[in-house]
């Protein structure tokens, strides 16, 4: 019998950029251990399809097309959202991207600006919005609330060739701490998760810089394959659910031990 404390019923989440890759997996472990699901995505067609797989396992999920980077389309986006499901319990911050490598010195401003844009603005955006309503809700008795971010490796070491990924991924792990430590007085916790290299689309057609890195990485990984969005379902369930209560402010290494394996 699974641990009461991990069933999901009657809990509410959002998951931006839940129609595919990491963000469909969290969505996939939150509706399996019953939680009814929000999904975030700009695709209509794939958000259809993330709604019809979802809804097999009998919750309530709501799809909305709403660009994180946009401030006014993200605090809409959660007024429809609270309007339709009643509430959110926990929010993933997971939207997000990367560029080609390319060194620092011919980066184009505009490149690192826009994935500022896609990946740490858009993650304020995201977590300002779920701290309005969870600290409006524990200012009327109803404290709790659990919000997650997806960061990367990439927030725990430098990535030749690719700084403004770097840079992002550093700055949300930043912002997430500095949330985990302003929140905890409203019983909202606000973790990262780092995942390793994962199987997603944003692997399809790599430069050569980044096809060497993720060979490289791949055979150095001592559970010796790439990671699925399969395997971050339980950790999307378990941050979600109440046995995480006390867990916050904290970096999340899913990645197969690479990161510690010494070279």
């Amino acid at each position: 019998m699974a641990h009461p404390g991990l069933s999901l019923t009657g809990k509410v989440a959002l998951v931006t950029g839940a129609n595919s890759g990491l963000g469909l997996g969290y969505a996939r472990g939150l509706a399996r251990a019953g939680a009814d699901v929000v999904v975030w995505g700009r695709n209509a067609e794939r958000n259809a399809e993330a709604v019809a797989e979802l809804r097999m396992h009998g919750t309530r999920v709501l799809a909305q097309e709403v660009d994180v980077t946009d401030e006014a389309a993200v605090d809409d986006g959660f007024a429809d959202a609270i309007a339709h499901m009643g509430r959110l319990d926990a929010v993933f911050a997971n939207a997000g991207g990367s560029t080609p490598a390319q060194p620092l010195q011919s980066t184009p401003t505009e490149v690192f600006t826009r994935l500022m844009d896609l990946n740490l603005t858009s993650a304020f955006y995201t977590l300002r919005a779920a701290a309005r309503h969870m600290i409006a809700r524990a200012e009327a008795g109803d404290v709790g609330g659990s919000i997650v971010v997806t960061g990367s490796l990439s927030a725990l070491a430098g990535l030749a060739g690719q700084p403004n990924y770097t840079a992002s991924k550093h700055a949300v792990a930043g912002l997430m701490k500095s949330a985990a430590v302003e929140l905890g007085k409203h019983g909202i916790r606000v973790n990262a998760l780092a995942p390793g290299l994962i199987r997603t689309a944003l692997l399809d057609n790599p430069d050569p810089l980044k096809a060497a890195r993720i060979k490289a990485m791949e055979d150095a990984t001592p559970i010796p394959r790439l990671g699925t969005p399969a395997d971050f379902e339980g950790i999307a369930v378990y941050l979600a659910s109440d046995l995480s209560s006390f867990h916050s402010g904290d970096v999340i290494v899913i990645d197969g031990a690479w990161s510690a394996k010494v070279v």
